[in-house]
């Protein structure tokens, strides 16, 4: 079995339901993921890992991965891991949803080590309308960096790949709605 076949076993088992629920975005959807539980185990942080390094590195010139909080984190944490197994250490940047109320009060963590203009790829466990995605990249360019593109673990098919594109970004999923009903 391929790592796409056996993370998608895994997500469909422990992440995916079919159900009624309001999601942040606050449409209705007739389905629910919850990547984390499958991205947190050990054998589903490895495969992610493993399935996003390889598509962060059809990215032209990555100096970094950002992942937005919460479900992006641990993705971005399995491509540090991966990548410097391999050799191509790439560092994980976590993007905050809001400014840290205490400490250093940063939006983003991680970024210290990178220089102004680094090029991130941004990670994202799911996308429906690409609203929060948008809000990172827009963190991160105002923090200097350029965002090389978006890369999501389930792309939801409502619409957020086309708002990311339209703001000028290049998309790939690993996997979409279509994966979890066939």
């Amino acid at each position: 079995m391929s790592p796409w076949q056996r993370l998608l076993e895994l997500l469909k088992q422990h992440s995916y339901r079919k159900q009624r629920v309001v999601l942040a975005s606050g449409k209705e959807s007739d389905f629910f993921i919850d990547c984390k539980q499958t991205v947190l185990g050990a054998e589903g942080h490895a495969l992610t890992g493993e399935l996003l390094f390889e598509a962060v590195r059809q990215l032209p010139g990555c100096d970094a991965v950002a992942g937005v909080e919460l479900g992006g984190c641990p993705l971005a944490s399995a491509v540090a891991l991966t990548s410097f197994q391999r050799g191509q250490p790439l560092d994980a940047i976590y993007v905050r949803k809001e400014v840290k109320d205490h400490g250093s009060r940063r939006t983003l963590e991680g970024d210290v080590r990178l220089a102004k203009g680094a090029r991130i790829a941004l990670l994202e466990d799911v996308i429906t309308t690409g609203g929060s995605t948008l809000k990172a990249v827009a963190k991160l360019t105002d923090a200097g960096h350029t965002v090389a593109g978006v890369i999501v673990l389930v792309d939801r098919l409502e619409g957020g790949r086309e708002a990311i594109e339209a703001a000028g970004l290049s998309v790939r999923s690993i996997f979409t709605r279509t994966d979890f009903e066939a």
